[in-house]
């Protein structure tokens, strides 16, 4: 068999391969992506939840990263209105830690140096009045409440995979690189199955290694030049608390180690509280939070709470490594978060380009610079084209949620007013395909817990390359926080049967292969 030949090779499934794929699929480039694991299994599903700014930034004068990733909360906003929504912070003014004047300073840098249109700009806050004040400790008087926004994180990868896939980019989880060398001006990538050690190969004019945390791990079975930059693997982790207040507002706190904690709404009935920042040593694949971790998340929010936090008040808690670009600074919290793009690209051989660090806020605008550096190995291609384009269901004006609801809870009665407005928050206008056979009065089907029914997990398996309950719980719907463990176990027995009864089951029914 011919071994297909594309104009780019993404390794890595993250927010930034999917980004990048998406982004040339849609400029007529043939796209190859493969990731060693389910999509987003990594990085990308393991952050604070965020399209932000980064106000502590300012403080490393990270200007033009701020800037870029303030103009993005809008620009993603817009593109994906379902997952991406507006959130409002409240920072209490702590005496004794950063001044009231600096703190003003920032947030007015923080309302201008975006070009903000839709989101609120900053106010002042009494929380003596204000119900954001009530479950902090009396000694928090005042502070201040700026816009920033909150994203389903492995939604956006998911999202932006589906999108090159439909522009015709070949989508291949669970697939591990085993080696890649440089043939006759090609990249020749040896592929192999992770479940079933099935190998196959592929070629591509340019390759792009955005594996993440694992990319100087995969450097030593990809030929390339010795360039000396280095990976500094910082881990971030975070822990679920019961909910600890009522409204729907996040707060920023200042601790006296320099760093910032969130505590955010998290899934109704839960408060998010991240993140650490500690340098890691190890493999990435073994990444978890630690008893120390645990306790300083507890600490720091229990110095702003009335209600005091332990590690038994813990639920739930995740790590995840921010694969970053080894600047030299001594602290992790203070290392660059911008990316930093390394080529390699000897006269006449097919190009490598290495990525480091990044944002889930500043994705979109890091494919747009990966482009403009291969360009010159690649054919001639459209122009950028994602700043203004919609991403799958999210072709609605974001203050237009609620009439998306109402649209679909009036033509499918049998959701109802929770189960409609969850699938609009997850899906967008795609939840009208979703739910086509409840069209008519349809039946919902006995969910397997909560209130996810086999219609969702259909979808999720034919539609979205889910392949197994983790991949539909935690990085698909977010419901795995209200499953136990029988209701997991029948989720994961009904997608077996599902998956036997459909051996070629398609890993999504909008991938296919770029005829080259």
């Amino acid at each position: 068999m011919e071994t297909a030949v594309y104009d780019l090779a993404v390794i890595g499934g993250g927010i930034n391969g999917c980004g990048i794929a998406r982004d040339a699929a849609g400029r007529g480039l043939s796209v190859f992506l493969c990731e060693q694991n389910d999509l987003a299994s990594g990085t990308s599903s393991a952050s604070t939840k965020l399209i932000h700014g980064g106000l502590r930034y300012l403080e490393y004068y990270e200007f033009r990263l701020v800037r870029e990733a303030l103009r993005e909360r809008e620009v993603l906003l817009r593109a994906a209105p379902h997952i991406v929504w507006p959130l409002r912070f409240i920072l209490p003014h702590h005496r004794g830690l950063r001044p009231a004047w600096l703190i003003r300073l920032g947030l007015f840098l923080y309302d201008h140096l975006g070009g903000r249109e839709l989101l609120p700009g900053t106010t002042t806050v009494d929380l003596r009045r204000d119900p954001a004040g009530r479950p902090l400790k009396q000694n928090y008087r005042w502070g201040f409440e700026y816009s920033d926004c909150w994203v389903m994180d492995s939604r956006l990868v998911v999202l932006n995979a589906m999108d090159a896939a439909q522009r015709g980019a070949t989508i291949r989880t669970r697939t591990r690189l085993h080696k890649a060398h440089r043939e006759s001006g090609l990249w020749t990538l040896e592929l192999a199955d992770s479940l079933s050690g099935e190998t196959s190969r592929v070629q591509a004019r340019a390759l792009v290694n955005a594996s993440g945390p694992w990319l100087t791990g995969l450097m030593p079975h990809i030929d390339h030049q010795q360039t000396g930059e280095r990976l500094r693997m910082v881990k971030g982790s975070h822990i679920v608390v019961p909910r600890l207040f009522e409204h729907q507002r996040a707060y920023i706190f200042q601790n006296s180690d320099g760093r910032i904690v969130f505590a955010i709404p998290y899934e109704e009935r839960f408060t998010l509280i991240g993140t650490t920042d500690l340098d890691f040593h190890g493999d990435p694949d073994q990444v978890a939070i630690s008893t120390e971790e645990v306790d300083y998340l507890c600490r720091a929010a229990s110095e702003y709470f009335v209600g005091q936090l332990s590690a038994t008040d813990v639920v739930h808690s995740f790590s995840g490594i921010r694969p970053l670009f080894d600047d030299g600074k001594s602290d992790a919290k203070a290392a660059t978060r911008d990316y930093v793009l390394k080529l390699d690209a000897p006269p006449g051989e097919a190009p490598l380009l290495s990525l480091y660090g990044g944002k889930i806020t500043t994705y979109r605008k890091l494919a747009e610079s990966v482009l403009a550096r291969l360009a010159p190995s690649l054919p001639p291609m459209g122009p950028p084209w994602t700043e203004t384009a919609a991403l799958p269901g999210g072709d609605f004006h974001p203050q237009r949620f609620g009439e998306e609801v109402e649209r679909l809870k009036n033509s499918r009665p049998a959701l109802g007013d929770k189960l409609a407005t969850r699938l609009v928050r997850t899906y967008g206008s795609r939840a009208w395909e979703m739910t086509a056979s409840l069209d008519g009065g349809g039946d919902l089907g006995l969910p397997f817990g909560g209130d996810l029914h086999p219609f969702e997990v259909d979808y999720l398996l034919s539609r979205e390359w889910a392949r197994s309950a983790t991949d539909i719980l935690w990085r698909r719907t977010r419901l795995g926080l209200l499953f136990d463990e029988k209701q997991t176990a029948s989720l994961e027995s009904y997608v077996a049967r599902v998956l036997a009864a459909a051996p070629d089951f398609p890993a999504s029914a909008e991938a296919r292969d770029t005829q080259v």
